[in-house]
């Protein structure tokens, strides 16, 4: 399901959905990260920990399903599906 709106502020990321919104804060999101080498850390371990001071500062659509999102401790490698952050969301509450 695609948002309706999606507001990016430094702290956290609100999507709009049709039935409702939800808001994942910025050190939910880079903890969350799917890439690759965040992937392999938590497989051997170490799971993501953010700072916690890393903000969100840019994102990037990916086609009609997702979003890139930059943080400001420099990493954009993360591709985040809308699917997934509301299931983030969902977990989240």
């Amino acid at each position: 399901m695609t948002p309706e709106q999606v507001t990016l502020e430094a702290d956290a990321l609100s999507l709009a959905f049709p039935d409702g919104v939800v808001r994942l804060s910025a050190r939910t999101l880079r903890a969350a990260c799917r890439c690759a080498p965040c992937r392999a850390r938590e497989r051997a371990g170490e799971p993501v920990e953010p700072s916690p001071s890393v903000s969100l500062c840019e994102l990037v659509p990916v086609g009609a399903y997702a979003a890139q999102l930059r943080f400001s401790d420099g990493h954009d490698r993360g591709i985040y599906p809308w699917v997934y952050l509301r299931e983030l969301a969902q977990a989240s509450s």
